[in-house]
Order: structure tokens, then sequence, then C-alpha cells
């Protein structure tokens, strides 16, 4: 079972309060399934809810360290018939692939007055990878390039 500081839990209980149950657990208690459930709901979310149905604290309580114990859990909140866990989440690796192009970037485009006298006007503009800013600062699309019918006749 993981444990948490006071610090911890009570920055964990803050986030999970907008949180609704994920995981409904009837009167019958707790079954296989419903734990697959709560392992697969903590290993997309970290932090969730639980709902448990049924009058007795006692079983409560008991699922409560069931779940903890049995999927290396930490326990944050118990109120009523809620549970609060958090287990961390796994970092998952992504790797850029090389078929995107480029992101979008911030260029800076800096036009002289008409007049030749006031300040240049200086402004920000996020630009896409495939646009380019032409040498009066308007900004356009690259076109892709044409292929001569020539050339491609040579190589067929």
């Amino acid at each position: 079972m993981l444990k948490l500081t006071s610090a911890e839990r009570s920055e964990l209980r803050s986030q999970a309060h907008g949180l609704n149950p994920v995981v409904l657990i009837s009167e019958d208690g707790l079954k296989p399934s419903l734990l697959k459930e709560i392992d697969a709901s903590l290993n997309a979310h970290g932090l969730i809810k639980v709902r448990v149905f049924g009058d007795d604290r006692e079983a409560r309580i008991t699922i409560y360290e069931t779940i903890c114990d049995k999927l290396g859990a930490a326990p944050v909140q118990h109120i009523g018939k809620l549970l609060v866990l958090y287990r961390p989440q796994k970092d998952a690796v992504k790797e850029r692939s090389e078929t995107r192009g480029k992101g979008m970037r911030e260029v800076t485009i800096v036009k002289p007055s008409p007049s030749g006298t006031k300040r240049p006007s200086v402004t920000k503009v996020m630009v896409k990878g495939n646009e380019r800013v032409t040498a009066g600062g308007s900004i356009k699309r690259a076109k892709p390039r044409q292929k001569s019918s020539k050339k491609s006749a040579l190589g067929s």
C-alpha cells in the first residue's frame, strides 16, 4: 500500500472534490471484475472516486483497505459511501513521429511606418509549419512543389 503525507493527501482531496465516482460497488461487495475496473481507472486517471452502496460502515472500510492492498493504491479520503483512491500514473514516453511536420512557431513581423519618421510596427504572430512570412510581412501558405511533366516522363 502506498503512503502519503498529510500535505499530499490534502492536495489530492482538493483535486478530487470535483470528480464524479468512476466505479460503483453494489451491496454484493467487491468482485474480481470490479477490482479489474478500478485498476484500469487508476491507470487512466491516477485519482478516482468509488461509490460503495450498502449501509455497513465496517464493510466499506474493509473494501477500502482491500482495494488499496491489492492494487497498490493510497487511501486519500473516506466520507460516507465515497472512497477516494490515488495511485501515481506510469509515464508513457511519446516518441515524435517522423511523418509529422513542424509545429507552430512564433514569428516577429516588423513593418516600417509609411512616412518613415515614426516607429516601425512590431507584431508577433503564430505561424504554422507549412506557412511562411513574405518580405512584405504577410503570411502565405507554402504550396507543394510542382512536378515537371518532362522529368516524370523520363523517370518512368
